[in-house]
């Protein structure tokens, strides 16, 4: 992956810090155990864009499964 842009930047696309809103509310609701169909339905949003969030959330933190994801977010208080 190479990354593009000026290095003032670098780093303000990645970590927990970078995480939206939208993004921190699927997170606590994936560290509660709920699917992406349920996380859907109670956030009224479509499966999609819960499926988006996500994806934007593992790109950001560098990590690839919801374990992974849980163990963050306790660590963080989401």
């Amino acid at each position: 992956m190479v990354r593009v842009g000026s290095a003032e930047k670098v780093g303000t696309d990645h970590g927990w810090a970078s995480l939206t809103d939208g993004e921190l509310r699927v997170v606590a609701a994936v560290a509660q155990g709920m699917s992406n169909r349920s996380i859907a339905k109670q956030l009224y949003l479509s499966r999609h864009t819960v499926d988006a969030h996500l994806k934007h959330v593992y790109l950001k933190l560098d990590i690839h499964t919801r374990v992974q994801l849980t163990l963050l977010a306790l660590q963080h208080g989401a």
